[in-house]
C-alpha cells in the first residue's frame, strides 16, 4: 500500500452497498484530513427514522441497549452454567430443611457461596440475616430461606442505586473507552458493544487506541469489519495512544458519529507509566467533547474470582471507572464475584460475558442474574 508523508494514517473501512461484492474498502489518508462520505453511508435508514432530529437519541439508546437484557435472559441461563451448577446444592440442602439442622444446612450454603466467589465478606452478612429470620420465626421453611437469600443477593446488587445502563449523555459523539489488564478480553467487548449499538440504529466510529500490542489495530479492524462500523488507526509503530484517539473524537465530533469507541493497551494495574497513559487519553477526549468521555469501562476477566478486585481498586483511582465488564463467565463457576465486586467497590457491573459468539456481551440485569443463578 503506497505510504503517505504524515506521521498517523486512519483507516477508514467504509461498507460496500448491498450489490458490491462482500469486501470491505481500506483507505489510508493522513490523520486531520477527513474526507466526506457519501449520504448512504453516513447512516442506515434505521436511524434516520429513529434518531435524526431527535435529541434524546443517545439516553434512549443506552436505556434500550439495557431494555433488551430482559429478552436475553435464555443466553444469560446458559453463560451462567457452571455457577448454577455449583449453587444447586442449596435447592438440596433447603428441601430437607428443619430447625434442629439449621446450624448445618447453613454452614453448608456459606461454604457454596464461597466456591462461587460471593466473598467472605458477603457470604457471611447473608448466612448470619438467614440465621437470625430463622431462630426468629420469620423464615419457615426452605422454600422462603431460598427467596429470602435471593432477595439479600438482590439488594446488595442493587441497594446503591447505581445505573446500569449506558450513560451516553446528550451532545454527539458519545465516547466509551474501554480499559483493563493484558488478556481481559478489551478488543472482543468493544467489537461486541459496536455490534449492539449498531443494530439500534447508532453510527460507530472505532479508534484503535491499543498502540502497544502488535497486532491489536489489526484484530480491531476485523471487528470493524464484521459490525460494519469505521474504524481509526495509526500505521506509525510507537504512536501515542492519546493522538490516536484525539484524531478519532474529532473525525467523531466533525462527521455526526453518535458513539465513539476507543480501545486502549492492556496494562498492568501496577504499571505506572501505562496507567498515566490512561490519564492522557482521558484529558485528550475532554478537550474535543465537554463532558467526555461519558463512560469509562473496565473489562475484567470473570474467571479471575476476586483476585478482579485489587485491578478494580486500582484502575478506578486512576480514571474513574463509571462501569464494569465482566468476562468468560461462561467458563467459570464463579459468578458470585458479580456481586462482590458491586458490593466492594460500589461501581455498577454494565455488562457480562457469557460465551465467544457476537451476541453474547450481555447487557447485565441484578434480577435476571439473581433468578439465573439460583434457578
Amino acid at each position: 500500500m503506497a505510504s503517505v508523508p504524515s506521521r498517523h494514517y486512519f483507516s477508514l473501512m467504509q461498507p460496500v452497498s448491498s450489490n458490491a461484492p462482500s469486501t470491505n474498502k481500506v483507505f489510508n489518508i493522513p490523520l486531520g484530513r477527513f474526507p466526506s462520505l457519501p449520504t448512504s453511508h453516513c447512516c442506515s435508514s434505521r436511524f434516520r427514522c429513529s434518531a435524526t432530529g431527535q435529541t434524546g437519541f443517545l439516553t434512549r439508546l443506552g436505556r434500550l441497549i439495557k431494555e433488551k437484557a430482559k429478552s436475553d435472559v435464555d443466553k444469560l441461563f446458559s453463560g451462567f452454567t457452571k455457577t448454577r451448577d455449583n449453587l444447586a446444592v442449596i435447592d438440596e440442602l433447603l428441601l430437607y430443611w428443619n430447625l434442629s439442622d439449621t446450624d448445618r444446612v447453613l454452614d453448608e450454603l456459606e461454604e457454596a457461596l464461597l466456591v462461587a466467589d460471593f466473598g467472605p465478606k458477603i457470604t457471611i452478612k447473608i448466612v448470619e440475616s438467614l440465621r437470625d429470620d430463622i431462630y426468629a420465626g420469620k423464615l419457615k421453611s426452605g422454600t422462603e430461606i431460598k427467596t429470602a437469600l435471593k432477595r439479600s443477593v438482590l439488594d446488595l446488587l442493587t441497594k446503591k442505586s447505581m445505573k446500569t445502563e449506558l450513560q451516553l449523555g446528550f451532545r454527539k459523539p458519545a465516547v466509551i473507552m474501554i480499559v483493563g489488564v493484558n488478556g481481559g478480553g478489551k478488543t472482543t467487548s468493544l467489537g461486541k458493544l459496536a455490534n449492539r449499538l449498531k443494530k439500534e440504529g447508532a453510527k460507530i466510529l472505532l479508534a484503535a487506541g491499543d498502540t502497544f500490542r502488535a497486532a491489536a489495530s489489526d484484530q480491531l479492524e476485523i471487528w470493524a469489519e464484521r459490525t460494519e462500523c469505521e474504524i481509526v488507526v495509526a500505521e506509525k509503530e510507537n504512536a501515542k495512544a492519546a493522538t490516536v484517539i484525539t484524531q478519532a473524537v474529532k473525525r467523531g465530533k466533525e462527521q455526526g458519529f453518535d458513539v465513539v469507541l476507543c480501545d486502549t493497551s492492556g496494562r498492568l494495574h501496577t504499571n505506572y507509566s501505562l496507567m498515566e497513559e490512561l490519564i492522557a487519553c482521558k484529558k485528550a477526549i475532554g478537550k474535543i467533547v465537554s463532558g467526555a468521555p461519558n463512560e469509562i469501562l473496565l473489562v475484567l476477566d470473570g474467571t479471575t474470582g476476586l483476585n478482579m478486585l485489587p485491578q478494580a481498586r486500582e484502575f478506578n483511582d486512576v480514571v474513574g471507572i463509571t462501569g464494569l465488564v465482566l468476562t468468560k463467565l461462561d467458563g467459570s463457576a464463579r459468578g458470585g464475584c458479580v456481586v462482590s465486586v458491586v458490593d466492594e467497590l460500589g461501581i455498577p457491573v454494565k455488562f457480562v460475558g457469557v460465551g465467544e459468539g457476537i451476541e453474547d456481551l450481555q447487557p447485565f440485569d441484578a434480577e435476571a442474574f439473581v433468578d439465573v443463578v439460583f434457578s
